[in-house]
C-alpha cells in the first residue's frame, strides 16, 4: 500500500479532502457516499481509452448504476453546447438528486462536470479525479467551475465545491510532454506569489520535474495543493486574496482567447503570462530585472513558450484583457509582484502594459 498524502480544504461551501498517492484510481469506490443512487462518469475519449474501463470497474464495486458521459476533448469544446450533452445524458437516464458526478479528466472536464453538478436539479455532489498535472495542482481544487464564451474564458460558471479530490500520481505517466510543461507553469506560480524558497526549489529541480521524477512530482503536487487550499480557505469566492492565484492569467487568457481556444494549452499561455507579469512588475513596482530573467529561464526550462503571439496588435490585446473577469469599471486589474514570494492586485497605466506586450510578443 502506498502512503496517502491528505490535504484538507475548508471553505464555507464545503470541507473536503484531497487525497494524493500512486494507484489512487483503484480506491475510487471509497469516495462515493453510501446514499448515492447512481454515478455519472464524465470524461473524454482520450482519458476514457486510457483508464475508462478501469475506473468503471472500480466504481461498479459500489453497486450503484453508472452512466458514462463522454464529451469531446479540448478547450475548444468547453462550451454551453457541450455542457448540454451532460444534461441530455443525465436527464435521459432519469438521474435523480442523489446522483454523484465523477469528473475524470483534465481541467476542461473538471470545470464542466463541476458546473453541471452545481446546477443539475439545483445541485448534486461531485468528485474530482484530475488526470493532468495542471488539474491536479490547480483547477480541481477550490470549486471554480465554468464554461467559456466566445467573448471570454470562464465567463459563465459557479463556485461549487466537490466532496473529494482524488489524485492518482501514476496517471501522469500517460501525459504528453506539452501537458506536463503546462502543469508545471501553475506549480511555479505558487512560488512566485507565496513562497520564494519553493520557487528556488523549482529552479533547482526543473529538469527532474519535467522528466517526471516521482519523488519530485509528489512534493510539487502536495505543496501546490497546500498553497491552493490555504488561499481558498481564506477567500472562497475570489473577493480578495484568491485573485493572486491569477498571476499571469490576465495576459494568458488574452493569449488563449485571441489565438482560438485550444491553439495553446492553458498552462502554456500562463507560462508566457508569468513572464509578462514579471516584466510589468519591473516597470511598475521595481521588481528586479534579474528576477524577470529568472522567471523567463524557468518558464523556458519547464518547456513552455517564453513569448506570446501578436494577436493582431496592441489594441486587440488590450480589448481582450478588458474582457477579463477581474476588470473593474473598465480598468484591467493585474496580479503583480513587488518581489518573488509576494503578490498584489492593481491596475497599470496603459502605456506600460503596451510596452510589455510589444517586448514579449512576436
Amino acid at each position: 500500500m502506498h502512503t496517502v498524502e491528505t490535504v484538507q480544504v475548508q471553505t464555507p461551501g464545503g470541507h473536503y479532502p484531497i487525497h494524493i498517492a500512486p494507484g489512487r484510481l483503484a480506491t475510487l469506490a471509497q469516495a462515493i457516499p453510501a446514499d448515492a443512487t447512481s454515478i455519472a462518469l464524465i470524461t473524454n475519449p482520450v482519458v476514457h481509452a486510457l483508464m475508462g474501463d478501469e475506473v468503471t470497474q472500480v466504481l461498479a464495486q459500489t453497486g450503484k448504476r453508472i452512466v458514462p458521459v463522454i464529451l469531446p476533448d479540448g478547450e475548444a469544446h468547453k462550451t454551453w453546447e457541450t455542457l448540454n450533452q451532460i444534461f441530455d445524458a443525465m436527464l435521459g437516464a432519469q438521474l435523480d438528486r442523489r446522483t454523484v458526478i465523477v469528473a475524470l479528466g483534465g481541467g476542461v472536464i473538471g470545470d464542466m462536470a463541476g458546473f453541471a453538478a452545481a446546477v443539475y436539479m439545483r445541485g448534486v455532489r461531485f468528485v474530482q479525479v484530475p488526470t493532468t498535472l495542471l488539474s491536479q495542482v490547480d483547477s480541481s481544487v477550490g470549486g471554480k467551475t465554468a464554461v467559456n464564451h466566445p467573448l471570454g474564458k470562464n465567463m459563465i460558471g459557479a463556485f461549487y465545491q466537490p466532496i473529494a479530490v482524488e489524485i492518482d500520481t501514476d496517471v501522469l505517466k500517460t501525459l504528453p510532454d506539452r501537458e506536463m510543461s503546462a502543469g508545471l507553469a501553475e506549480v511555479i506560480k505558487y512560488g512566485l506569489i507565496l513562497d520564494a524558497p519553493f520557487f528556488e526549489w523549482c529552479e533547482k529541480n526543473a529538469v527532474g520535474l519535467r522528466e517526471r521524477e516521482p519523488e519530485l512530482l509528489a512534493i510539487a503536487i502536495r505543496r501546490s495543493c497546500e498553497f491552493k487550499a490555504w488561499v481558498v480557505s481564506q477567500d472562497e469566492r475570489e473577493s480578495g486574496l484568491r485573485e493572486i492565484l491569477n498571476l499571469g492569467h490576465t495576459f494568458g487568457h488574452a493569449i488563449e482567447a485571441g489565438s482560438g481556444y485550444g491553439a495553446l494549452l492553458h498552462g502554456e499561455a500562463v507560462g508566457t503570462g508569468l513572464i509578462m507579469a514579471a516584466d510589468l512588475s519591473a516597470e511598475l513596482l521595481g521588481f528586479p530585472s534579474a528576477d524577470v530573467e529568472r522567471v523567463r529561464k524557468l518558464v523556458e526550462a519547464i518547456g513552455c513558450p517564453t513569448v506570446g503571439p501578436r494577436l493582431g496588435g496592441v489594441d486587440q490585446w488590450m480589448s481582450l484583457m478588458r474582457g477579463d473577469k477581474k476588470t473593474r469599471a473598465g480598468e484591467i486589474t493585474f496580479v503583480l509582484m513587488p518581489k518573488i514570494g509576494e503578490a498584489i492586485r492593481r491596475g497599470a497605466p496603459a502605456e506600460l502594459v503596451e510596452r510589455v506586450i510589444l517586448r514579449n510578443t512576436v
